[in-house]
């Protein structure tokens, strides 16, 4: 299914919802009762992580993430993050109800619980399949690290000291050369990740149903190198050219791994797929529009019209 035109479900899948958040987030107890209230109407029992059961008195059932009809998470960007890759391999759904500042991943808002949420058991909601990429270490005798799967994106950059870094990237199975980058790192985002830390770095803002890989320089010292789209079955391959330099690699600011000065990182795209919950009259661009204000005020549309 696109990111613009996914279909729903047959009405009533939901049985088994499971919940993530913090626990210490403010507004956490009542996103949590609300969502206890509306799942317990439509027949639903939650699942919910142990940091979470104390906000629940009476009693909620264990997060096992493998028997999941969806996952709710209570939260902003980083714990939706942190939700799809605890299910993205299951094929489980996941709806984000925003509690933190801009949360651009998440659907609804915590007020927004009793009047979109029997929405999923009448099944008047859509599911955007996401794009992730797969990143990993290969050391100087060829060697694979672990694979770690991001649905915003893969950051290569320097720790330690403040100097910049010269790094090479080669694209395809020939390793053609791309560019050489003195820089503070690169990130590789997805389309989802483009509204992320890629867009802060002057990065392109790419509609998410749009396939392809981001490789965006993080502060170039050449003012040359600009932002890179790729293909999405693009396989990249970079390496440091500077032996004493740090680089870490971070993965959707949840995964972290060091990288020696002979390894190089590898970027692809991942056989993961994020099911991620949208509802009637939302889309990318309503997000946008709400999220980064990319609509006229009321005062400017009147004096366009």
């Amino acid at each position: 299914m696109s990111a613009e035109t996914g279909t729903a479900a047959s009405p009533f899948a939901f049985r088994r919802i499971g919940v993530i958040g913090r626990a210490d987030q403010p507004r956490v107890e009542g996103a949590l009762a609300r969502l206890e209230r509306v799942a317990g109407e439509n027949g639903a029992e939650l699942c919910v992580e142990e940091a979470l059961k104390r906000h629940l008195p009476g009693g909620a059932r264990s997060l096992k993430t493998e028997s999941l009809d969806l996952l709710v998470t209570l939260g902003g960007d980083g714990t939706l993050l942190r939700g799809a890759r605890l299910v993205a391999k299951n094929g489980t759904p996941v709806l984000g109800i925003n509690l933190g500042y801009l949360g651009f991943l998440t659907s609804i808002g915590p007020n927004e619980v009793d009047e979109l949420l029997p929405l999923l058991f009448r099944g008047e909601y859509w599911v955007d399949e996401r794009f992730t990429l797969e990143a990993c270490v290969v050391d100087a005798q060829g060697r694979t690290g672990a694979r770690h799967f991001a649905l915003n994106d893969a950051v290569l950059h320097k720790g330690g000291l403040a100097r910049v870094a010269r790094l090479s990237m080669h694209v395809g199975p020939d390793g053609h050369e791309v560019a050489t980058y003195s820089a503070d790192g690169i990130i590789f985002a997805t389309p989802t990740g483009s509204t992320a830390y890629s867009l802060s770095a002057n990065g392109p803002v790419v509609v998410p149903s749009v396939e392809c890989i981001l490789a965006t320089p993080i502060c170039p010292h050449t003012l040359v190198i600009r932002p890179l789209i790729l293909a999405p079955t693009a396989v990249l391959r970079v390496r440091s050219l500077t032996p004493t330099a740090e680089m870490i690699l971070t993965v959707d600011g949840q995964d972290g791994e060091r990288l020696g000065p002979a390894d190089q990182l590898v970027i692809r795209r991942s056989d993961v797929r994020v099911r991620m919950i949208r509802f009637p009259g939302q889309n990318f661009f309503t997000t946008l529009r709400r999220k980064l204000h990319w609509s006229l005020e009321p005062r400017e549309r009147g004096r366009r019209a």
